[in-house]
């Protein structure tokens, strides 16, 4: 149960909130939050997996990405056992898709309605949970990665539909859309739309005009590949002599920079960085509190956008 006796400064365990509080989905958050996805490399290690969400937690992280996807359920697992109700952090998962062992990708779509149905069901039992709070919906419309084929192309209504009768029903508390195009989110809104999850960094800013309608709609803005793809041929953010530069000057690392910029650019940008090491989940959270002053600032926005031409199978 979440206390009220706590600024927003903290969190629930007392710690600075990591970059500041912003809301989501109805709660308040700390901006800085963390993705596991990559708690699988540490499948060997499920201790060191379940110390790495812990430590999150003391650095003053309450907001965790996540997926049925990730390690086939494994990534769901070590958050169960390592957070407690007392931590009172809101744990966002997303349907969409599913492990592909066999593909060219570890991953295929999973689009349909009763697929969809089926995914928050999963989430639901390797969470131990009776309530996913957020679910985002992931597309295949834009951005990169997989494009939707064959029966996997379903209308976005039907898919909202089943979200609301999720959420109806209690399974689920709020519906958030990933992979969205401006007409997709604006279709999407009257079922209620909490976050949008899109690609989006400092070289990546196509959806510049989105992210500001979100602003204006009071929708929580959670990029994925931050700071650019690991996609081949795809810019790093890390790379930009700006960021570098911004780097050198304030003693920080081009990749706190770069997370420092987007918490900078919107006031409702949240941030799910993942890693499977300590230190760098430290670093991570540490891009909460690096400054970045006017001039710092004009530099890095006049860094161009770098992917119009680029396409990802």
């Amino acid at each position: 149960m979440a206390s009220t006796n706590r600024s927003d400064q903290f969190t629930a365990t007392g710690a600075a909130r990591a970059g500041g509080p912003a809301p989501l989905a109805g709660r308040t958050v700390s901006r800085v939050g963390f993705g596991a996805m990559q708690l699988e490399r540490l499948r060997g290690d499920r201790a060191a997996a379940v110390a790495l969400v812990r430590r999150a937690v003391e650095l003053g992280v309450d907001h965790i990405d996540t997926a049925q996807f990730y390690g086939h359920g494994f990534s769901n697992e070590v958050i169960a056992e390592a957070l407690r109700p007392e931590d009172d952090v809101i744990v966002v998962s997303k349907v969409g898709a599913e492990p592909d062992a066999d593909g060219p990708i570890p991953l295929r779509l999973a689009q349909r309605p009763e697929q969809l149905r089926a995914g928050v069901e999963d989430n639901l039992k390797t969470l131990g949970i009776d309530q996913v709070p957020l679910v985002n919906l992931r597309r295949a419309d834009t951005g990169p990665g997989l494009r939707a084929e064959g029966d996997q192309i379903v209308d976005m209504d039907d898919q909202l539909a089943v979200l609301t009768e999720l959420r109806d029903e209690g399974k689920i508390g709020a519906i958030g859309v990933s992979n969205v195009t401006p007409d997709q989110l604006r279709q999407a809104l009257p079922a209620g739309v909490a976050c949008v999850q899109n690609a989006y960094s400092l070289v990546a800013r196509d959806d510049e005009d989105m992210l500001r309608f979100c602003v204006a709609e009071g929708i929580a803005w959670v990029p994925y590949f931050p700071l650019g793809s690991a996609f081949a041929g795809m810019p790093k953010v890390t790379d930009e002599p700006a960021v570098v530069a911004a780097a050198q000057a304030l003693g920080s690392t081009p990749a706190q920079v770069g997370l420092a910029w987007l918490l900078h650019h919107a006031p409702n940008v949240l941030l799910i960085p993942g890693t499977a090491d300590p230190e760098h989940l430290r670093v991570n959270v540490d891009a909460g509190a690096v400054t970045l002053d006017a001039a710092t600032l004009d530099a890095l926005d006049a860094v161009p956008t770098r992917t119009g031409d680029i396409e990802v199978g």
